[in-house]
């Protein structure tokens, strides 16, 4: 005899989780708090029947079972009372903890900001507007990483970073998926050609990039393409790299003892040792960069994006912008 299929048993329901109302969790505390009505009514500046009322709701919202036995001078919480009463001062404090945190994060006296920054915007202007700003918002906690301007776009498109200080060096700006970014101009900087101190060119008011076509190069890569040395191709050579080196004060180490000539962007000039010399490019030779702080389009930015990005270009303003004069070797 063929047995019938045994029935699948049914799939557990999660409990349906109650409909609460703020205001009736507040007047329990108040009356577990003062086992009164009518003090509890007092102290919210209610009547006591409307704090009856609020009561009465959360009984009906919790099943029905009473909260509080009425007793000839006051009340007495129930069983139920009691269980409940943990429970709705944890309720009641996680929002309060809630209402702190986003009122700090809406007047800039808590939250934080997450943003990146390339190397040579680490030289002077990222830290003199984290100065600014720190002076302003020191409850504000300040995240931030180095990149290369690409990394940085993608991690400020992946919503890892809330700001990114981005250049146009090696065409990174111009690609198609630039249209997800906003972009929010800082300055123009200008290229220095670091020599040695006792190098002809040394204390020159400016030099053309092909007047430098057979000196030994330092860079950050053996490959011109999308370094500060790619303009060197639209001015006929391809630069002899004879080190590669990334890091900017290394670099100045390599030049000072006389084994290359290095480029060095603007903001990174207030940096450089006294023991070479500043030389700069003419601009017909190699543009100014384009420096931007770039945000996310179609995204609610992080309160203290605009305050930073204000402290951005306020040390422009400061600093007299992107363009430095010339610096020749100390005496």
């Amino acid at each position: 005899m063929a047995q019938a299929p045994r029935a699948e048993a049914p799939t557990p329901q999660a409990p349906t989780l109650p409909e609460l109302s703020t205001v009736w969790l507040r007047a329990f505390l108040d009356v577990a708090r003062h086992g009164s009505f009518t003090v509890a009514a007092r102290g919210l500046g209610w009547t006591q029947s409307a704090v009856s009322r609020q009561i009465s709701s959360l009984e009906a919202a919790l099943g029905g079972a009473p909260l509080f036995d009425r007793l000839p001078r006051g009340v007495r919480l129930t069983a139920h009372g009691r269980t409940l009463l943990p429970y709705a001062e944890e309720m009641v404090a996680r929002l309060s903890a809630m209402q702190r945190e986003l009122t700090a994060l809406r007047d800039l006296t808590g939250g934080s900001l997450r943003f990146g920054a390339f190397a040579t915007a680490d030289a002077a202007l990222v830290p003199r507007a984290i100065a600014a700003f720190r002076a302003r918002h020191p409850g504000v906690t300040l995240t931030r990483e180095e990149g290369l301007t690409p990394r940085l776009l993608a991690r400020l498109g992946d919503g890892d970073l809330d700001l990114a200080i981005v250049s146009s060096t090696g065409g990174a700006l111009s690609g198609g998926d630039m249209a997800a970014y906003a972009l929010h101009h800082l300055l123009d900087e200008g290229l220095y050609v670091a020599v040695p101190a006792d190098h002809p060119l040394a204390g020159s008011a400016s030099v053309r990039l092909s007047q430098l076509a057979s000196e030994d190069w330092i860079s950050g890569s053996a490959q011109a393409e999308g370094t500060l040395l790619e303009e060197a191709h639209r001015h006929g050579f391809r630069p002899r790299v004879a080190h590669v080196v990334a890091e900017w004060t290394a670099k100045q180490g390599y030049v000072a003892a006389g084994l290359g000539v290095t480029l060095v962007p603007a903001l990174a000039a207030d940096s450089v040792r006294p023991d070479i010399a500043l030389v700069p490019v003419r601009d017909e030779d190699a543009p100014p960069r384009a420096v931007y702080a770039a945000t996310a389009r179609g995204r609610a930015a992080a309160p203290a994006v605009g305050p930073f990005l204000e402290a951005l270009r306020a040390t422009q303003v400061a600093r007299g912008g992107g363009a430095l004069p010339p610096k020749s070797p100390a005496p």
